[in-house]
């Protein structure tokens, strides 16, 4: 079971700060040997989903992505950094990561469509969520992504995801 957290930078523990940060060097830079700058300022503004298994200190960071308002990156609300560690992937956890990410963020940002910089290779997969390409495919820190944006529907239910 996943226990899915919904928090403001500056509502992060010092802990979890370091969770987040540590998950995405494992998968961005270690995993995907991928070089670039995660720490690229966009964390401030963000809110935060993060997807907790275990208990106590046996507790992991499992899931995460981030947020961001319209006109930070894009001039849409957008998703970023999402991310699973790897042994949950394939378990679906993924998609209910997504899932919680649109909805918050159709509830946060009513009416405005969602756009993500995806991995290439994933684009089938966000597909499944209704985001349809807008961009040829393109390099970004040695991966190829594709700009896609989802048109907004409406406000939906955050799958009882808490916010802190």
């Amino acid at each position: 079971m996943i226990d899915w957290q919904w928090s403001a930078y500056a509502a992060l523990s010092k802990s979890d700060l370091y969770a987040i940060i540590q998950q995405r060097q494992q998968v961005f830079i270690l995993e995907q040997r991928c070089l670039y700058q995660d720490l690229d300022g966009l964390d401030l503004p963000a809110w935060h989903l993060l997807g907790w298994q275990g208990f106590g200190n046996e507790r992991e960071l499992v899931a995460y992505l981030r947020c961001l308002p319209p006109g930070v990156r894009y001039p849409e609300p957008s998703l970023g950094r999402i991310l699973t560690a790897q042994p949950v992937r394939g378990t679906g956890i993924g998609r209910e990561l997504v899932a919680r990410g649109i909805a918050q963020a159709e509830i946060t940002f009513p009416s405005q469509p969602i756009r993500i910089a995806a991995q290439f290779h994933l684009h089938a997969f966000y597909a499944q969520f209704g985001f349809v390409p807008i961009s040829e495919a393109y390099d970004e820190d040695g991966i190829r992504h594709v700009d896609m944006k989802l048109i907004a529907t409406g406000p939906a239910d955050n799958g009882g995801a808490r916010a802190s």
